[in-house]
């Protein structure tokens, strides 16, 4: 019986290899440099799989053919893209794991056009000379909240962190202790307060803050700013008190200091599905200096943090070197006008708020016309349900958006394979697992994905069940 090391010898050589590449190799025509990374890799495992189980190569044959086949799945693997299309399942409108909100067509095109041409980003065609690359979202920012000035950097924590350097670098920053969130990633908002270079000073308790605290810490330290945080991503109830931020406005104002909003969540104007969530627009009439919000959640945008308040403190950050380091390039820019002058027009056409506001019975029809367009056999295993969906990106806790969800329950194999199937295809599928059954909620399905959902439920259950076969 040959052995494993001997088996080892009958590996191709890669001269040998690269002169009879496997068709599909040739057919991916990827250049010299990626075909050979994919054959090196491909060597490298079936060398492991030979000696962990020897059993399964027969003959040199075997090994070679394994060979090829993985070189073929290898050099797929470095062509194909990390950030590919998914279909989001999930009734989660501003998914952080999948890149938070799917733009526009517009602003898609905006973005496009961007990234291919040349733009007057920072050149005033008009006056010939020199322009700000800030100029051009920002009117439309200022447009729709009412804000003297407003500036974008690359995030709602840059916004912050540029913010709070700029008003109280050096100084103390007074926030409530029931306001020092950890946002995504576990970052902690104390701690991009502590790297702007400032000082963080808690006042009240984790579930009750009073004005008398704020006034205390004014009183007895040099103090740059009041920060006041929106707590977007949880919920607080019971015996519990906070400042609101037209007090903390009217206290700063007798003080001599600013007080920063940390809105977050890019409601710009109030919001028909949030009526309660506080918007940049009343934040600014209640008299903050800085408001920082973000672009890309329930504004509907692209990643970006949004700075909008009066000249004087705009002025101070536009002056900070560190704006420099998080600002962003022309087809963020492009696509967050885009979706500024839709907001604007009042439009439909921004995909995360047309699927805040879609009617529950719209979406139990979607749901069932789903399930119609799957063949008798697949329908047979789903049913439509009703399904509560999430604003989601750490905005709007506690809130059920109504709707409908298709529940698949497979007879022939468990959900959970069923969920991994959907997820490892092209595209991949992503809903939830829950009482031994897929939910995919239709609330979350872009124009034109329904078909493809539909195709793969039916060759996925329709491929397992014994009843389509014969």
């Amino acid at each position: 019986m040959t052995s494993a090391t001997e088996r080892l010898q009958w590996l191709p050589a890669v001269h040998v290899c690269v002169a009879d590449p496997p068709s599909a190799v040739q057919r991916l025509s990827a250049g010299e440099m990626l075909e050979r990374a994919a054959l090196d890799a491909a060597l490298d495992q079936v060398r492991s799989a030979v000696l962990e189980t020897p059993d399964r190569f027969a003959s040199p044959d075997n090994v070679k053919t394994a060979v090829a086949e993985r070189w073929v799945e290898a050099l797929e693997g470095l062509l194909r893209p990390a950030l590919m299309p998914v279909i989001n399942a999930t009734g989660v409108v501003v998914h952080t794991n999948l890149g938070r909100a799917p733009l526009a067509e517009e602003a898609i095109t905006a973005a496009v056009a961007a990234a291919g041409h040349y733009t007057p980003l920072e050149y005033d065609l008009e006056k010939g000379t020199r322009g700000s690359r800030y100029a051009h979202a920002a009117r439309w920012v200022t447009f729709l909240t009412g804000a003297e000035e407003a500036l974008v950097v690359n995030n709602n924590a840059a916004a912050l962190l540029v913010a709070v350097d700029s008003l109280a670098e050096g100084l103390a920053v007074v926030v409530s202790r029931g306001e020092l969130i950890e946002i995504g990633g576990g970052f902690r908002v104390h701690d991009i307060i502590a790297k702007s270079g400032a000082r963080v000073v808690e006042v009240g308790a984790t579930n009750k803050t009073h004005l008398e605290d704020y006034e205390r810490a004014i009183e007895t330290r040099e103090v740059g700013a009041i920060l006041k945080v929106r707590r977007s991503n949880f919920s607080v109830s019971g015996f519990v008190a906070e400042v609101g931020l037209a007090d903390l406005c009217r206290l700063g104002e007798r003080h001599g200091v600013p007080v920063i909003f940390d809105q977050g969540t890019g409601v710009l104007e109030p919001l028909p599905t949030a009526p309660d969530e506080p918007s940049v627009n009343d934040a600014l009439a209640d008299g903050a200096a800085i408001v920082c919000a973000s672009g890309d959640k329930l504004l509907g945008g692209p990643q970006a943090g949004l700075l909008c308040g009066g000249s004087e403190w705009i002025a101070k950050v536009r002056i900070n070197p560190l704006l420099r380091a998080v600002r962003v390039d022309k087809s963020t820019l492009a696509a967050l006008e885009a979706t500024l002058r839709l907001t604007a027009e009042r439009a439909t056409d921004v995909p995360v708020r047309a699927m805040l506001e879609l009617d529950p019975e719209a979406l139990r029809a979607r749901a069932e016309a789903l399930i119609e367009a799957l063949t008798p056999r697949t329908q047979a295993q789903c049913q439509v349900e009703p399904h509560a969906g999430r604003a989601g990106g750490g905005t709007l806790p506690g809130v059920d958006l109504p709707g409908a969800a298709v529940r698949v329950a497979p007879k022939r194999f468990s959900a959970a394979a069923l969920e991994r199937q959907l997820r490892l295809g092209d595209p991949p599928i992503l809903g939830r697992v829950s009482d031994d059954a897929v939910w995919l909620d239709v609330r979350t399905l872009l124009p034109g994905e329904m078909s493809i959902v539909v195709q793969r439920l039916d060759e996925i259950i329709g491929a397992t069940d014994s009843d389509t076969r014969g």
